[in-house]
């Protein structure tokens, strides 16, 4: 079978565009009629598109945006609370989306469910877009005939998950910059301006300050052996890379990047507030505690905190409390087990897990308040030190020299 693109109109005229394998075009012309579109296009994917395609794949430019999930979630809340067959409004969807890929997953799910699959099995297929914890809260959904409630949830969900994302990122991004300007600026120093003052100096055969000489080294280690560096600084950050994507090394920098000077709370925080968010989301939906805390696990993208929670979840299926279970993982401040150990005994843990999401959530909205705040006199105080060991490495021996000068006449 080969792959087909096709374009063609609704009942309602809106514009339909997808991909479907079948034998040929006019297998995929009479689907499309059965369905109650009107064919417009019909083109055999080349190879070459197919193959450009898995290159993209590989790439990671293919890949769904949380802001895209968020705005399907949404219509597709609509959808089903209006009461509107999902694949019809699948389709319509479909016609409204711009991500091409993403375009091309919903007209997928929407065959999947005109063959008499559910929405979570359709779902079950794309785990690049739709990940574990979507499918079990959709699958949720239909069988506690939930489905509109549902997609409110996770679109709520992946909204303040997508925030606190940007919010970091925004709190980072002054510092980067200044870091790179400062590497930046080392590096044209080291390439150009000092070889000149320091063919300079050779000229009078003078002793140099230690300041000089150290820039002079740097300098020279730069100009004769910067491939060399480059290579070793890619090797470095690639073995780095390599290593945290193994079992141990994930495990070791899950914990680490926690205790990192100025940002490692943050990074606690921001996971405890994803744990406690996403548990009672799936909680509320109605998702066993045991099969919650496996997609909890999944969703928190720390391979400490995975462990951590598998813990939790070993120990509430041998029968333990989940104040117990909590204690004994020592990840929780007292007020949050305090929360914890009322919302268990009042039959609340979802209303009261929500309250532990906004309390490290409001925490970490400090924290990114006051980060630029805290690195500021960091950054500061380290680009006062260059610009001074410059400075005094240049002008201290001109200095000299212009003594030298001044007493020979």
């Amino acid at each position: 079978m080969a792959e087909f693109l096709y374009q063609g109109r609704a009942e309602r005229g809106q514009n339909i565009q997808g991909k479907m394998e079948a034998i040929s075009a006019d297998s995929v012309a009479s689907q499309l009629v059965g369905r109650g579109i009107t064919p417009i296009k019909i083109e055999k994917v080349s190879v070459s598109a197919s193959a450009w395609r898995q290159i993209k794949d590989r790439l990671g430019l293919n890949k769904v945006q949380t802001v895209d999930l968020v705005m399907f979630c949404r219509q597709m809340y609509t959808i089903t609370k209006a009461g509107i067959p999902l694949t019809r409004g699948l389709r319509g969807l479909a016609a409204s989306i711009r991500h091409e890929y993403f375009q091309e997953v919903v007209s997928e799910v929407a065959d999947r469910l005109e063959g008499g699959s559910s929405l979570s099995a359709a779902l079950r297929h794309y785990p690049k877009v739709f990940n574990s914890l979507f499918v079990s809260l959709i699958a949720v959904g239909e069988n506690s005939g939930k489905l509109d409630e549902v997609f409110k949830q996770i679109a709520f969900y992946f909204e303040r998950d997508e925030e606190t994302k940007k919010r970091i990122k925004s709190a980072l991004r002054y510092p980067s910059f200044v870091l790179i300007a400062i590497a930046i600026a080392i590096t044209v120093v080291n390439l150009y301006v000092i070889p000149e003052f320091a063919s300079l100096f050779a000229r009078f055969d003078a002793e140099l300050p230690i300041l000089t000489r150290v820039l002079v080294a740097s300098s020279n280690l730069f100009i004769n052996y910067g491939a060399l560096i480059l290579l070793a600084l890619v090797l470095v950050v690639g073995g780095f890379v390599f290593y945290i994507k193994t079992d141990s090394g994930a495990l070791w920098w899950g914990r680490k990047k926690m205790r990192l000077p100025l940002i490692g709370s943050l990074v606690e925080r921001a996971s405890m507030a994803r744990y406690a968010r996403s548990f009672s989301l799936m909680l509320a939906a109605g998702v066993p505690i045991s099969q919650a805390l496996a997609l909890c696990a999944a969703a928190v993208d720390n391979a400490w905190l995975h462990k951590k929670i598998e813990e939790i979840r070993a120990g509430i299926e041998r029968g333990d409390s989940l104040l117990r279970t909590h204690l004994q993982a020592e990840l929780f401040t007292p007020l949050v087990l305090q929360m914890i150990a009322v919302g268990e005994e009042s039959g609340q843990v979802e209303s009261l897990l929500g309250e532990v999401a906004e309390f490290y959530e409001r925490e970490v909205d400090y924290d990114l308040k006051t980060l630029t705040d805290r690195i500021e006199p960091i950054l500061i105080v380290f680009m006062a030190a260059v610009v001074l060991v410059l400075a005094l490495g240049i002008f201290l021996p001109m200095w000299s020299l212009y003594d030298v000068q001044a007493g020979k006449y």
